[in-house]
C-alpha cells in the first residue's frame, strides 16, 4: 500500500514554488527597460489622442479601428489579417536568429510576471526572506505582508483590466462610467475577467504558464538550428564542478571554473538548472548570465561561463547569422511589411456601394424615358468633410438624379437614393454603366463603380 501511495505521490507531485533571486547586470537592466517601455505604452496609449481620436481604439460597436491616426473599416479587415501574419513572421525571424528573445523580454506573461515579482520583493523581501516568511507560522507580520502584497497585486490587476477595456471603449468615457457607477455589463465582465487573468497568470501561475501552457516552447525547435543564439553553459570549461576558495587554482585541484554556487538556479524565473543543457523551460531572460559573470569576476575568472552563444560556437565551429532560413524570413517579412504600408498609405478614402432596386427591373416614365433606381451607400473615410460629385462615364444620354445631396462629415456613412434615366431609344436589354464618385475639393478623392442599367428587351 505504501509503495502504491509513493507512486501516486510521485505521479501527481506538485512542483515546488520558485523563488527567483533578484539580480543586477547588463541583461537585467535591459529586461527592466523593456518592461517599463512596454507597460508604459500599454498604460499610456489609451490616454493619448491622435487626429481627434484615441491613439489606439478598437471601436467594435461602430466597427472602426483607430490606430495612430489611421482608421480601419470592416472592408479593411485584410490589413489586420496581414498585420497578424507580419507579427508571426517577426516572431519566427527573431526566434531563428536570437532564440527565445521574445519570451525573455517582450512576452506579456514575462512582462507582467516581472511586475508582480517586483511588488512581492518590495513587500516580502528578496529570495531568502520570502522563503523564510512562507515557512514561518502565521503571525501579525506575515498577515500584514501577505495582505499588503495581495492588495497591491489586485490593485495592479484591476488597473490592467481597466486599461485593456480602454482599448475597446474610449478610456475617458470608461473612467466616467466607473466613477458614476454606470459601467455596462460587458465592460464590467471584461474588466474583471482580464484582471483575474492577469492576477492568476502573473501572480499565481507564473512559470507554470511558460512550462506547461505556452505552446511556443513546444514548436520553437522547428525554428532553431545550430546557428541560433541560445543561452548555454560551457561544459568544457566549467566541468568538473566543485567549491573552492578564491586562492585555489582550479587546475591544481582538477576542477573547472564552475564553483557550484547554484546562483544560476536561484535567479532563474522558471527554476531550471542551465548547466543541464538547453531546456524548453528556458525563456532566455539571461539572469543566469548576469549572476554567473558576477561570480566569475569575484573569483578572478574569465566571464562567459554562461553566455549567449550557438551550438556551433560551443563546438568551436564558425557560426552564421545569415543563412537560408533567416534570408527567407527576412525577405517575406520585408516584402509583406512594405506592401501593407504602401497599400495603407495609398488607400482611396472613399467607399461606394451601388445596389439596384430589386422591387422593379425598370420604370417607364411618361416622357418616353426609362428609369432605374439604385440604393447608394457612401462612406467618407477621411478625417475631413467632403462634398461629392457623381458622374456617368460612358453614356452621355443618361441623366443622374440623387437625393439628398451627397455631403458627408468626417467618417460619416451616408445612404442615398440614386435614379438614372435614359431615353427609351438608347438601347435594349442590359447596359453596362461606370459611375464615378469624386470630391469637389483638391486633391480629388475618387472611386469608380460598375453597374447595369436595364431597359426593355423587345
Amino acid at each position: 500500500m505504501s509503495q502504491q501511495q509513493d507512486a501516486g505521490d510521485s505521479l501527481y507531485r506538485k512542483d515546488p514554488k520558485v523563488y527567483p533571486r533578484d539580480v543586477k547586470g547588463t541583461f537585467a537592466s535591459l529586461r527592466k527597460f523593456a518592461v517599463v517601455a512596454l507597460l508604459g505604452l500599454y498604460y499610456v496609449l489609451p490616454w493619448i489622442n491622435w487626429s481627434g481620436h484615441q491613439s489606439v481604439l478598437f471601436d467594435l460597436p461602430a466597427r472602426k479601428f483607430y490606430i495612430f491616426g489611421t482608421t480601419f473599416w470592416p472592408q479593411d479587415f485584410i490589413y489586420l489579417t496581414l498585420m497578424l501574419i507580419i507579427a508571426g513572421l517577426s516572431l519566427f525571424f527573431v526566434t531563428a536568429v536570437a532564440g527565445r528573445l521574445w519570451c525573455g523580454y517582450a512576452c506579456p506573461q514575462t512582462v507582467w510576471t516581472e511586475v508582480f515579482l517586483w511588488i512581492e520583493r518590495l513587500v516580502e523581501g528578496d529570495r531568502g526572506k520570502r522563503i523564510k516568511l512562507d515557512a514561518s507560522a502565521w503571525n501579525s507580520n506575515k498577515i500584514l505582508r501577505k495582505t499588503s502584497k495581495q492588495i497591491l497585486w489586485i490593485s495592479f490587476a484591476l488597473w490592467t483590466g481597466f486599461t485593456f477595456v480602454g482599448f475597446f471603449t474610449p478610456v475617458r468615457d470608461l473612467s466616467h462610467s466607473i466613477f458614476t457607477l454606470q459601467l455596462g455589463s460587458w465592460e464590467a465582465f471584461w474588466l474583471l475577467f482580464y484582471s483575474f487573468a492577469t492576477y492568476g497568470n502573473a501572480g499565481i501561475l507564473r512559470e507554470q504558464v511558460c512550462k506547461y501552457m505556452c505552446p511556443y516552447a513546444r514548436f520553437q525547435s522547428a525554428m532553431f538550428d545550430k546557428d541560433t543564439l541560445v543561452i548555454a553553459y560551457d561544459e568544457n570549461r566549467g566541468e568538473p564542478r566543485g567549491g573552492r576558495s578564491k586562492s585555489v587554482v582550479p587546475t591544481d585541484k582538477g576542477l573547472g571554473d564552475c564553483i557550484s554556487c547554484t546562483l544560476c538556479v536561484q535567479v532563474c524565473p522558471t527554476g531550471i538548472d542551465i548547466r543541464e543543457g538547453l531546456q524548453i523551460e528556458c525563456i532566455a531572460c539571461a539572469a543566469c548570465i548576469d549572476v554567473c559573470d558576477q561570480v566569475m569576476d569575484k573569483m578572478g575568472y574569465e566571464k562567459g561561463l554562461i553566455s549567449y552563444t550557438t551550438e556551433h560556437k560551443l563546438g568551436a565551429k564558425e557560426s552564421h547569422v545569415f543563412r537560408p532560413r533567416t534570408f527567407v524570413y527576412a525577405f517575406l517579412l520585408l516584402s509583406l511589411t512594405v506592401g501593407v504600408f504602401w497599400s495603407i498609405n495609398h488607400r482611396v478614402l472613399l467607399r461606394a456601394d451601388l445596389l439596384r432596386d430589386r422591387n422593379a427591373l425598370y420604370r417607364e416614365l411618361p416622357d418616353n424615358r426609362i428609369e432605374n433606381v439604385y440604393t447608394l451607400k457612401l462612406i467618407n473615410m477621411d478625417f475631413k468633410p467632403h462634398q461629392y460629385r457623381i458622374e456617368i462615364l460612358n453614356n452621355n444620354d443618361m441623366v443622374l438624379l440623387i437625393s439628398p445631396e451627397p455631403d458627408l462629415e468626417p467618417e460619416e456613412v451616408g445612404n442615398f437614393i440614386l435614379r438614372i434615366q435614359a431615353p427609351a431609344s438608347a438601347g435594349r436589354g442590359s447596359v453596362k454603366l461606370d459611375v464615378r464618385f469624386s470630391t469637389m475639393e483638391e486633391p480629388i478623392i475618387e472611386r469608380s463603380v460598375s453597374t447595369r442599367f436595364l431597359m426593355p428587351f423587345d
